[in-house]
């Protein structure tokens, strides 16, 4: 990979040549770009792709579809979903719920759009009362009768599992974002041995990342029998 680049062109260079054929591609906001959706489409594959500022026409149109709904009574049924779910764990009730429709696929300026979502995030501290809202726009080239809001609902949550369980712990909880190492193929060579230690851990069972290398740091002897460099 060239040393200027980023992940608007790693990421099309990385799918360049594979057939997508029944895969669903999806991409932060980072990623959401005509070329990158309308090579996906080229490759026989679907996309789907949140949608921040950084496309503001397309934004603002999401956004205005859902707070100004123009559906007519017997139109709403056709071009509008919702799904809602409730969870309670981790001292967190967490109220999310996905809307999507068909409304602006005629009239969008975007490769292959089928349906916009509209997400919307309620979490509720139970031990302070404190509460966060989140709202997130999104856009797919799956077809409704393709993926109904729940399905929609799992492959945006399978997204951000893999961020937040991988690249988050990775760069904050292992520092890969502090790393100063810069020379030659150290700063890969560095990168492959933390997925390779962060691969360990979760094959040992945890599920917290940080309390995992407190565990092993805190012995020479835990640490090699984890690599398996000592007897079990």
């Amino acid at each position: 990979m060239a040393e200027k680049s980023n992940e608007i062109t790693a990421v099309p260079a990385l799918l360049a040549g594979r057939d997508l054929s029944n895969t669903i591609t999806t991409a932060d906001a980072l990623l959401t770009q005509r070329d990158l959706s309308q090579q996906i489409l080229a490759q026989k594959g679907h996309y789907l792709m949140v949608v921040k500022e950084n496309q503001p026409a397309l934004y603002q149109a999401i956004a205005l579809l859902f707070d100004q709904p123009p559906w007519l009574p017997s139109e709403k049924a056709a071009e509008y979903a919702v799904y809602r779910t409730v969870e309670k764990g981790h001292g967190r009730l967490e109220t999310r719920r996905l809307e999507s429709s068909t409304t602006l696929a005629a009239y969008l300026d975007w490769p292959g759009a089928k349906q916009v979502l509209r997400r919307q995030c309620k979490r509720v501290i139970m031990k302070t009362g404190e509460v966060r809202t989140k709202t997130t726009y999104g856009i797919t080239s799956l077809q409704a009768t393709d993926v109904g809001t729940a399905g929609l609902e799992v492959l945006w949550r399978g997204h951000w599992t893999v961020e937040n369980r991988t690249h988050y712990v990775l760069d904050v909880t292992m520092g890969e974002d502090a790393c100063q190492v810069h020379t030659g193929k150290a700063p890969q060579a560095l990168s492959l041995f933390r997925k390779a230690v962060l691969a360990l851990l979760r094959a040992q069972g945890w599920t917290n990342i940080a309390d995992g290398l407190r565990y092993y740091g805190a012995s020479g002897n835990r640490a090699l029998e984890l690599i398996g460099a000592l007897p079990t």
